[in-house]
Protein backbone atom coordinates (compact mmCIF):
# COMPACT_ATOMS: atom_id res chain seq x y z
CA UNK A 1 0.00 0.00 0.00
CA UNK A 2 1.28 3.74 -1.03
CA UNK A 3 4.58 2.07 -2.37
CA UNK A 4 5.12 4.78 -5.00
CA UNK A 5 4.31 7.79 -2.36
CA UNK A 6 6.34 6.30 0.32
CA UNK A 7 9.84 5.84 -2.28
CA UNK A 8 8.97 9.21 -3.60
CA UNK A 9 9.13 10.84 0.27
CA UNK A 10 12.10 9.09 1.05
CA UNK A 11 14.01 10.33 -2.30
CA UNK A 12 13.39 13.15 -0.75
CA UNK A 13 14.53 12.80 2.85
CA UNK A 14 17.57 10.58 1.10
CA UNK A 15 18.55 13.94 -1.24
CA UNK A 16 18.44 16.62 1.59
CA UNK A 17 19.85 14.59 3.99
CA UNK A 18 22.91 14.06 1.71
CA UNK A 19 23.21 18.15 0.79
CA UNK A 20 23.24 19.20 4.88
CA UNK A 21 26.28 16.53 5.19
CA UNK A 22 27.88 18.41 2.25
CA UNK A 23 27.22 21.71 4.53
CA UNK A 24 28.72 20.05 7.30
CA UNK A 25 31.72 18.66 5.52
CA UNK A 26 32.21 22.60 4.45
CA UNK A 27 31.88 23.71 7.87
CA UNK A 28 34.55 20.56 8.88
CA UNK A 29 37.09 21.82 6.68
CA UNK A 30 36.57 25.63 7.65
CA UNK A 31 37.12 24.56 11.15
CA UNK A 32 40.48 22.83 10.19
CA UNK A 33 41.99 25.77 9.02
CA UNK A 34 40.67 27.86 12.05
CA UNK A 35 37.84 29.74 10.28
CA UNK A 36 35.37 28.77 13.36
CA UNK A 37 36.01 28.24 16.50
CA UNK A 38 34.29 25.21 17.25
CA UNK A 39 31.60 23.50 15.00
CA UNK A 40 28.06 22.25 16.82
CA UNK A 41 25.67 22.16 14.57
CA UNK A 42 24.94 23.59 11.27
CA UNK A 43 21.81 25.16 9.27
CA UNK A 44 20.17 23.71 6.73
CA UNK A 45 19.65 26.33 4.25
CA UNK A 46 17.54 26.72 1.28
CA UNK A 47 19.61 25.42 -1.74
CA UNK A 48 19.52 22.41 0.71
CA UNK A 49 16.04 21.85 0.55
CA UNK A 50 14.97 23.67 -3.08
CA UNK A 51 16.65 21.25 -5.62
CA UNK A 52 15.41 18.25 -3.57
CA UNK A 53 11.54 19.79 -3.56
CA UNK A 54 11.48 20.30 -7.51
CA UNK A 55 12.71 16.98 -7.90
CA UNK A 56 9.56 15.81 -5.39
CA UNK A 57 7.13 18.34 -6.70
CA UNK A 58 7.36 16.01 -10.34
CA UNK A 59 7.47 12.69 -8.37
CA UNK A 60 4.45 13.38 -6.16
CA UNK A 61 2.67 14.51 -9.23
CA UNK A 62 3.37 10.85 -10.85
CA UNK A 63 2.35 9.41 -7.74
CA UNK A 64 -1.65 11.10 -8.14
CA UNK A 65 -1.38 13.48 -5.46
CA UNK A 66 -2.85 16.90 -7.33
CA UNK A 67 -0.89 19.80 -8.07
CA UNK A 68 -2.49 22.41 -5.09
CA UNK A 69 -1.44 19.28 -2.75
CA UNK A 70 1.70 19.81 -3.63
CA UNK A 71 2.08 23.29 -3.95
CA UNK A 72 0.88 23.16 -0.45
CA UNK A 73 2.88 20.42 0.99
CA UNK A 74 6.38 21.93 -0.36
CA UNK A 75 5.48 25.22 1.28
CA UNK A 76 5.14 23.19 4.69
CA UNK A 77 8.01 21.29 3.97
CA UNK A 78 10.17 24.43 3.35
CA UNK A 79 8.80 26.02 6.03
CA UNK A 80 9.51 23.35 8.37
CA UNK A 81 13.12 23.21 7.12
CA UNK A 82 15.13 25.45 6.12
CA UNK A 83 16.56 27.54 8.50
CA UNK A 84 16.75 24.44 11.36
CA UNK A 85 19.85 24.06 12.93
CA UNK A 86 20.73 20.28 13.43
CA UNK A 87 23.74 19.34 16.02
CA UNK A 88 26.95 17.24 14.21
CA UNK A 89 26.51 13.95 14.70
CA UNK A 90 23.35 13.37 14.92
CA UNK A 91 20.56 11.53 12.96
CA UNK A 92 19.70 14.45 10.07
CA UNK A 93 17.47 11.43 7.80
CA UNK A 94 15.50 10.87 11.42
CA UNK A 95 14.86 14.87 11.40
CA UNK A 96 14.08 15.68 7.58
CA UNK A 97 11.61 12.91 7.60
CA UNK A 98 9.95 14.06 11.09
CA UNK A 99 9.77 17.32 9.14
CA UNK A 100 8.38 15.72 6.30
CA UNK A 101 6.01 13.54 8.16
CA UNK A 102 4.65 17.12 9.94
CA UNK A 103 3.76 18.27 6.39
CA UNK A 104 1.91 15.50 5.41
CA UNK A 105 -0.35 14.84 8.62
CA UNK A 106 -1.07 19.26 8.66
CA UNK A 107 -2.57 18.18 4.60
CA UNK A 108 -4.27 14.94 6.03
CA UNK A 109 -5.90 16.83 9.29
CA UNK A 110 -9.33 17.94 8.38
CA UNK A 111 -10.56 21.55 9.58
CA UNK A 112 -13.37 19.95 10.74
CA UNK A 113 -13.98 16.20 12.19
CA UNK A 114 -17.12 14.49 11.73
CA UNK A 115 -18.04 11.78 14.55
CA UNK A 116 -20.97 10.16 12.86
CA UNK A 117 -22.05 7.81 16.30
CA UNK A 118 -22.23 10.98 18.20
CA UNK A 119 -23.95 12.59 15.53
CA UNK A 120 -26.12 9.94 14.88
CA UNK A 121 -27.01 9.74 18.55
CA UNK A 122 -27.28 13.74 18.85
CA UNK A 123 -30.35 13.87 16.48
CA UNK A 124 -33.18 13.76 18.66
CA UNK A 125 -35.64 13.74 15.50
CA UNK A 126 -34.96 9.83 14.08
CA UNK A 127 -33.92 9.19 11.19
CA UNK A 128 -30.21 10.24 10.55
CA UNK A 129 -30.46 10.07 6.93
CA UNK A 130 -27.14 10.08 4.60
CA UNK A 131 -26.93 10.10 0.90
CA UNK A 132 -24.47 8.35 -0.78
CA UNK A 133 -22.97 9.64 -4.22
CA UNK A 134 -20.38 9.03 -6.56
CA UNK A 135 -19.38 7.92 -9.86
CA UNK A 136 -19.46 4.26 -11.92
CA UNK A 137 -17.75 1.55 -10.51
CA UNK A 138 -16.68 3.63 -7.13
CA UNK A 139 -17.81 0.83 -5.01
CA UNK A 140 -20.58 2.92 -3.58
CA UNK A 141 -23.14 0.02 -3.51
CA UNK A 142 -20.71 -2.48 -1.38
CA UNK A 143 -19.85 0.18 0.89
CA UNK A 144 -23.01 1.35 2.10
CA UNK A 145 -23.51 -2.35 3.28
CA UNK A 146 -20.32 -2.21 4.88
CA UNK A 147 -21.59 0.68 6.56
CA UNK A 148 -24.65 -0.52 7.80
CA UNK A 149 -23.07 -3.27 8.72
CA UNK A 150 -20.59 -1.22 10.73
CA UNK A 151 -23.67 0.94 12.32
CA UNK A 152 -25.72 -2.71 14.21
CA UNK A 153 -21.97 -3.54 15.74
CA UNK A 154 -22.07 0.23 17.24
CA UNK A 155 -25.60 -0.48 17.96
CA UNK A 156 -27.47 1.24 15.59
CA UNK A 157 -30.47 0.28 13.23
CA UNK A 158 -30.56 0.90 9.93
CA UNK A 159 -32.07 0.46 6.42
CA UNK A 160 -30.99 1.30 3.10
CA UNK A 161 -33.14 2.92 0.46
CA UNK A 162 -33.04 1.78 -3.16
CA UNK A 163 -32.85 4.83 -4.90
CA UNK A 164 -30.52 3.43 -7.63
CA UNK A 165 -33.55 2.75 -9.91
CA UNK A 166 -31.42 3.54 -13.55
CA UNK A 167 -28.72 0.80 -13.52
CA UNK A 168 -30.45 -2.48 -14.34
CA UNK A 169 -29.09 -5.31 -11.03
CA UNK A 170 -28.53 -2.62 -8.88
CA UNK A 171 -31.94 -3.61 -6.58
CA UNK A 172 -30.88 -7.08 -6.82
CA UNK A 173 -27.22 -6.19 -5.91
CA UNK A 174 -27.98 -3.84 -3.02
CA UNK A 175 -30.28 -6.72 -1.86
CA UNK A 176 -27.75 -9.25 -1.40
CA UNK A 177 -25.41 -7.53 0.79
CA UNK A 178 -28.37 -5.87 2.90
CA UNK A 179 -29.50 -9.73 3.44
CA UNK A 180 -25.68 -10.74 4.57
CA UNK A 181 -25.22 -7.82 7.05
CA UNK A 182 -28.68 -8.09 8.06
CA UNK A 183 -30.79 -5.07 7.16
CA UNK A 184 -33.88 -3.92 5.35
CA UNK A 185 -34.02 -2.59 1.46
CA UNK A 186 -37.25 -0.13 0.66
CA UNK A 187 -37.67 -0.28 -3.08
CA UNK A 188 -39.83 0.62 -5.93
CA UNK A 189 -39.66 -0.39 -9.64
CA UNK A 190 -36.89 0.39 -11.78
CA UNK A 191 -37.39 3.63 -13.92
CA UNK A 192 -39.58 4.87 -10.70
CA UNK A 193 -38.35 7.72 -9.38
CA UNK A 194 -35.50 7.88 -7.15
CA UNK A 195 -36.30 10.63 -4.48
CA UNK A 196 -39.76 8.92 -4.00
CA UNK A 197 -37.63 5.88 -2.81
CA UNK A 198 -35.69 7.77 -0.45
CA UNK A 199 -38.64 9.46 0.89
CA UNK A 200 -40.60 6.19 1.65
CA UNK A 201 -37.28 4.79 3.30
CA UNK A 202 -37.38 7.95 5.32
CA UNK A 203 -40.88 7.19 6.51
CA UNK A 204 -40.15 3.65 6.89
CA UNK A 205 -37.83 4.73 9.66
CA UNK A 206 -39.49 7.14 11.31
CA UNK A 207 -42.60 4.44 11.49
CA UNK A 208 -40.32 2.05 13.49
CA UNK A 209 -38.08 4.22 15.09
CA UNK A 210 -34.95 2.86 13.46
CA UNK A 211 -32.28 5.25 13.59
CA UNK A 212 -30.00 5.94 10.24
CA UNK A 213 -31.41 5.86 6.64
CA UNK A 214 -28.72 5.17 4.03
CA UNK A 215 -29.62 6.20 0.40
CA UNK A 216 -27.80 4.80 -2.54
CA UNK A 217 -28.35 6.89 -5.56
CA UNK A 218 -27.10 5.73 -9.62
CA UNK A 219 -23.74 6.27 -10.13
CA UNK A 220 -22.92 9.46 -12.30
CA UNK A 221 -20.57 11.32 -14.56
CA UNK A 222 -20.36 14.53 -15.90
CA UNK A 223 -21.80 13.73 -18.76
CA UNK A 224 -24.90 12.29 -17.78
CA UNK A 225 -26.95 15.52 -16.75
CA UNK A 226 -30.38 13.58 -15.89
CA UNK A 227 -28.65 11.56 -13.44
CA UNK A 228 -27.23 14.33 -11.98
CA UNK A 229 -30.39 16.40 -11.36
CA UNK A 230 -31.98 13.58 -10.19
CA UNK A 231 -29.14 13.13 -7.49
CA UNK A 232 -29.72 17.21 -6.62
CA UNK A 233 -33.63 16.43 -6.50
CA UNK A 234 -32.86 13.10 -3.73
CA UNK A 235 -31.06 15.64 -2.00
CA UNK A 236 -33.57 18.41 -1.68
CA UNK A 237 -36.53 15.96 -0.81
CA UNK A 238 -34.88 14.31 1.68
CA UNK A 239 -32.71 16.96 2.89
CA UNK A 240 -29.88 14.62 4.71
CA UNK A 241 -28.06 14.94 7.36
CA UNK A 242 -25.03 13.94 5.78
CA UNK A 243 -23.73 13.15 1.65
CA UNK A 244 -21.03 11.36 1.50
CA UNK A 245 -19.36 11.42 -1.73
CA UNK A 246 -17.46 7.55 -2.53
CA UNK A 247 -14.34 7.40 -4.84
CA UNK A 248 -12.18 4.97 -5.29
CA UNK A 249 -8.60 5.46 -4.82
CA UNK A 250 -7.89 3.89 -7.75
CA UNK A 251 -8.80 6.40 -9.82
CA UNK A 252 -5.96 8.55 -9.27
CA UNK A 253 -6.22 12.41 -9.34
CA UNK A 254 -9.37 12.15 -11.41
CA UNK A 255 -11.27 11.60 -8.00
CA UNK A 256 -10.30 15.04 -6.95
CA UNK A 257 -11.81 16.13 -9.99
CA UNK A 258 -14.90 14.04 -9.63
CA UNK A 259 -15.27 14.89 -5.75
CA UNK A 260 -15.64 18.57 -6.76
CA UNK A 261 -18.19 18.02 -9.37
CA UNK A 262 -20.41 17.06 -6.80
CA UNK A 263 -19.31 19.45 -4.41
CA UNK A 264 -20.37 21.73 -6.58
CA UNK A 265 -23.87 19.86 -7.17
CA UNK A 266 -25.15 18.97 -3.77
CA UNK A 267 -22.29 19.77 -1.31
CA UNK A 268 -19.85 17.03 -0.10
CA UNK A 269 -19.65 16.36 3.81
CA UNK A 270 -17.49 13.82 4.10
CA UNK A 271 -15.72 11.40 1.79
CA UNK A 272 -15.67 7.38 1.82
CA UNK A 273 -12.18 5.95 0.11
CA UNK A 274 -12.74 2.21 -1.42
CA UNK A 275 -10.05 -0.20 -2.48
CA UNK A 276 -6.99 1.91 -0.32
CA UNK A 277 -5.70 -1.67 0.23
CA UNK A 278 -4.90 -2.02 -3.81
CA UNK A 279 -3.62 1.61 -4.14
CA UNK A 280 0.19 1.78 -4.28
CA UNK A 281 0.26 5.38 -5.28
CA UNK A 282 -1.43 7.08 -2.35
CA UNK A 283 -2.05 10.23 -4.05
CA UNK A 284 -5.83 10.40 -3.96
CA UNK A 285 -6.14 10.04 -0.52
CA UNK A 286 -3.47 12.30 0.06
CA UNK A 287 -5.80 14.91 -1.93
CA UNK A 288 -9.31 14.74 -1.55
CA UNK A 289 -9.75 16.07 1.91
CA UNK A 290 -7.85 18.74 1.60
CA UNK A 291 -9.01 19.95 -2.61
CA UNK A 292 -12.82 19.87 -0.86
CA UNK A 293 -12.84 20.68 2.26
CA UNK A 294 -14.62 17.51 3.39
CA UNK A 295 -13.07 15.03 5.93
CA UNK A 296 -12.20 11.39 5.08
CA UNK A 297 -14.66 9.22 7.42
CA UNK A 298 -13.72 5.86 5.94
CA UNK A 299 -11.69 3.93 4.07
CA UNK A 300 -12.26 0.39 2.28
CA UNK A 301 -9.21 -1.92 2.98
CA UNK A 302 -10.57 -5.62 1.96
CA UNK A 303 -13.64 -7.11 0.34
CA UNK A 304 -15.11 -8.32 3.35
CA UNK A 305 -17.92 -6.33 5.65
CA UNK A 306 -15.79 -5.18 8.28
CA UNK A 307 -13.23 -4.13 5.78
CA UNK A 308 -14.17 -0.42 6.61
CA UNK A 309 -12.04 1.45 8.60
CA UNK A 310 -12.38 4.89 10.41
CA UNK A 311 -9.97 7.33 9.03
CA UNK A 312 -7.55 8.29 11.12
CA UNK A 313 -4.78 10.40 9.54
CA UNK A 314 -1.90 9.20 12.10
CA UNK A 315 -2.59 5.50 11.21
CA UNK A 316 -2.32 6.58 7.62
CA UNK A 317 1.10 8.43 7.73
CA UNK A 318 2.65 4.89 9.45
CA UNK A 319 1.19 3.24 6.29
CA UNK A 320 3.42 6.32 4.33
CA UNK A 321 6.51 6.07 6.26
CA UNK A 322 6.91 2.68 8.02
CA UNK A 323 4.65 0.75 5.45
CA UNK A 324 2.13 -2.00 6.48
Amino acid sequence: MFGKLREKLKDFVKKVEENVEEEEKKAEEKQKKGILERLLQVEIKERDVEKALDDLELELLEADVALEVVDELRDRIKEKLVGRKVRVGTDKAKIIEEAVKEAVLEILTPEKRIDLIEMIKRKEEKPFVIAFVGFNGSGKTTTIAKLAHWLRKNGLSAVIAASDTFRAGAIEQLEEHARRVGVRVIKHSYGADPAAVAYDAIQHAKARKIDVVLIDTAGRNELNRNLMDEMKKIVRVTKPDLVIFVGDSLAGNSIVDQARQFNEAVRIDGVILTKLDADSRGGAALSISHAIGAPILFVGIGQGYDDLRPFDENWFAELIFGGE
